[in-house]
């Protein structure tokens, strides 16, 4: 078999461990170590003049470290060991991934705000950055439904529209991005400048997958019909992304989302999406999961097509 091939073998095997597992929380995980790189880095640069331009050169240095080392570590493997190249595709895959630990961790916020509306923050504020102190329920359910829509394009179909272009170096080099984004990317006194071009950045690596997002939601719940409130409404948030996925599933949903939050202790004005307001339920919450499991999978068959396709195009223009 061609090395392409066994790539795809990994890839399918590192997407089902995903869906299978979720994230090892157990096992030492490259994105902490990722995580390590930039405190690093911050604790020695984000000081005194020039933030803007130190945050620059860190991001762009272990972006570019990241591609780089990915790039010829995976071209010796391919070349040298088809089980490698498999067993490490998949591994890679498989910790890049965070689609059934973010359908769970939605779903437990579900079950403890119904609990009661302490638990319902405290569980909610495992995947947001909001302030959840003050939430009521159904703020609390809301912002679970909204953190869904945005983390099925940061955390699935944006690590795997990469990997389909540029193999486990555009995976990883995403996933660098992304925790750059996660980490420095805010708009307070310690990161605005420092934090700027990351933040940027990550806006640039989610653009087209944020809206592949919003249509494959809309395929897998038959509502395509809203494609023109999703172009309409997904400009209505602070980020230029995350209003498209979000926008997806209020109009799956027919609800809003949107609105002020608190984040480090400051009120957030964000625009509303969409204008009927209603009270969520745990069958909303099902019907958002089951939107989000679909997408994972047609997004899955998406990669697998293109990869296919590039491999054919690559070899059609060698025999030229």
């Amino acid at each position: 078999m061609e090395p392409v091939h066994f790539t795809i073998i990994g890839f399918v095997l590192g997407f089902l461990m995903d869906q299978l597992f979720g994230d090892p929380q157990k096992l030492p995980h490259p994105i902490v170590g990722f995580g390590n790189m930039i405190a690093f880095g911050e604790k020695h640069l984000n000081n005194g003049n020039r933030r803007l331009v130190k945050g620059a050169i860190l991001t762009i240095t272990l972006v570019l470290i990241t591609f780089a080392f990915s790039s010829i570590t995976m071209g010796y493997i391919a070349i040298y060991s088809d089980t490698f190249n498999v067993l490490l595709t998949a591994i890679v895959v498989f910790y890049c991934l965070s689609a059934r630990t973010l359908r769970k961790e939605v779903q437990m916020v579900f079950e403890a705000v119904d609990r009661s509306t302490e638990d319902g923050r405290k569980q909610l504020s495992r995947i947001v950055g909001r302030d959840t102190t003050n939430l009521e329920p159904q703020q609390i359910r809301s912002a679970a439904l909204e953190t869904l829509a945005e983390n099925l394009s940061d955390g699935v179909i944006a690590p795997l529209f990469w990997f389909a272009i540029f193999g486990i170096p555009g995976i990883l080099t995403y996933k660098m991005i992304n925790t750059f984004d996660s980490m420095i990317g805010y708009k307070n006194e310690r990161y605005l400048l420092f934090g700027r071009f990351a933040a940027k950045l990550d806006d640039v690596a989610n653009f087209i997958p944020a809206r592949i997002t919003a249509f494959i939601m809309l395929l897998v719940a038959n509502r395509f019909s809203m494609i023109n409130f999703v172009l309409k409404n997904g400009k209505n948030h602070a980020s230029p992304n995350s209003g498209y996925p979000e926008s997806a599933l209020a109009a799956i949903l027919n609800c809003q989302f949107g609105g002020p939050n608190y984040y480090f202790g400051k009120i957030v004005e964000k625009p509303f999406i969409g204008s009927i307001k209603k009270i969520f339920s745990t069958n909303d919450m099902k019907i958002a999961l089951r939107v989000n499991y679909l997408s994972e999978y047609v997004m899955m068959i998406v990669v697998l097509i293109s990869m296919y396709c590039f491999y054919i195009l690559k070899n059609s223009t060698y025999v030229l």
